[in-house]
């Protein structure tokens, strides 16, 4: 009988996933993301709630890295997208106005941009189902929601009458926090409850395709993982050794 961990070598469809020397590291990554979220809004209000909110991103930033960055090349590539991302959210969190808020937006942006886009490749292209293809979709799934209220942020500071509130209570900062994460995720998933409306044409073109790309990736998400889960099943039926 063959060793399992030389047949586990020998046989590419039994190899653990992996992107470049490192495990993929999806679920720690989405611990990191659902951290963020989750203490967001319980945060905000409190003395030091910003530097809080600062330490969970930067966390978020460093498992990103480690999830992508297997090879050195990629590693470096992804050094160079994420440095000036945390060190600009670290320094805007001592100014917070004048232009490092922008260069955060921007840089964060371009990380998340590369980071979905890495992803999102492994989650395509997986032969198989198992637990860090599905932490990935949905780590996938939390930063589209997280890339576009970076990106209302953004649009937010540059413009800030680019959106209003139908809410009875006056907002200082409208689009900071969890106000943004609230807003993308509510229009992510296309529940569209009113209270804040894209005025300008930026916003409302940001807001549509916000709406657009959620409905189709969990269109194309749930597609795909049953295809793979069909495909799996039926060559285990057709195998009597497999159990």
């Amino acid at each position: 009988m063959c060793d399992p961990a030389q047949q586990d070598s020998t046989n590419p469809s039994l190899r653990p996933l992996r992107v470049g020397i490192q495990r993929f590291s999806a679920v720690e990554m989405l611990i990191a993301l659902v951290l963020l979220f989750v203490a967001t809004p319980f945060i905000e209000g409190l003395p030091g709630g910003d530097f809080i909110e600062l330490i969970l991103t930067i966390v978020f930033f460093l498992s990103a890295v480690r999830a992508v960055g297997g090879r050195r090349r990629m590693l470096l590539l992804t050094f160079l997208l994420v440095v000036p991302a945390a060190v600009c959210r670290w320094m805007s969190h001592h100014q917070p106005h004048g232009f490092l808020p922008v260069i955060f937006f921007v840089s964060a942006i371009a990380f998340l941009t590369f980071v979905i886009v890495h992803i999102l490749r492994f989650v395509l292209r997986t032969p198989r189902v198992n637990t860090e293809v599905l932490c990935a979709s949905i780590s996938v799934y939390l930063m589209l929601g997280l890339l576009w209220a970076m990106a209302y942020r953004l649009v937010a500071f540059l413009t800030p009458a680019a959106f209003t509130f139908n809410a009875a209570q006056v907002v200082s900062q409208p689009m900071e926090g969890f106000t943004a994460f609230y807003f993308s995720f509510v229009t992510l998933s296309t529940v569209g409850y009113g209270d804040i409306t894209p005025v300008s044409s930026v916003a409302r073109m940001l807001a549509v395709m916000e709406s657009m790309t959620g409905t189709l990736y969990v269109a194309v998400l749930i597609a795909r993982l049953v295809a793979l889960y069909s495909t799996s099943d039926s060559s285990r039926k057709s195998d009597p050794t497999q159990p």
